[in-house]
């Protein structure tokens, strides 16, 4: 008997879906064959994104990181509990208006994104927003009104100078979310 092979439409089905990173197949997954460091079984979906722990997994599959099995093995995040807008590292200061289940899921079953320096992610309306991916200029165009402020509480004498050299891949790129609410977009200034 042959052995039988998924198709691609049933691996897309069967693959766990991100509610605050659904373009992450796209971003930091490769088609990889291989061993899930994690369950032990055969993949090839390769998460490639920022995987924060002691140990260094050589291959964890997004059933792993969808299920929250692999920071709960390797006692890791995949984005920064601290990294997260409104939740800050001194456990002196309040407690994050967000509910802890949701930066938990972002923290821990979540993948994150690539990033020059320590990503950011971004919240809005009390809950962690979408990541939408990187963008250039032309790409907040449609919505630069909602994004400027960002940009421009974060470098409020360059915010122009940032706008035109943003780019998808570059030194200077945006990392793009919306509200999982209002649908107000976000905009963090990844530099390199």
């Amino acid at each position: 008997m042959a052995p039988f092979h998924w198709g691609k439409r049933d691996l897309e089905m069967d693959r766990p879906h991100f509610r605050f990173h659904p373009g992450a197949y796209e971003t930091v997954f490769e088609q990889e064959e291989g061993v899930c460091s994690c369950c032990g079984q055969n993949r090839s979906l390769k998460y490639e994104g920022p995987f924060y722990s002691q140990q260094s997994p050589d291959y964890l599959c997004p059933w792993c990181i969808a299920s929250g099995q692999a920071c709960e093995t390797y006692d890791g995040e995949l984005v920064g509990y601290t990294d997260i807008e409104g939740v800050s590292p001194d456990p002196a200061d309040p407690e994050p208006t967000i509910a802890r289940e949701l930066l938990l899921e972002i923290a821990q079953r979540t993948p994150g994104y690539r990033a020059w320096q320590q990503p950011v992610w971004l919240t809005h309306c009390n809950a962690p927003c979408v990541f939408l991916g990187h963008a250039d200029r032309q790409a907040v165009e449609p919505f630069l009104a909602e994004v400027l402020p960002d940009i421009e509480g974060s470098y409020s004498n360059d915010a122009q100078w940032m706008l035109e050299r943003m780019s998808k891949d570059g030194m200077i790129s945006g990392c793009l979310f919306r509200c999982v609410h209002c649908g107000r977009h976000r905009l963090h200034m990844d530099v390199g």
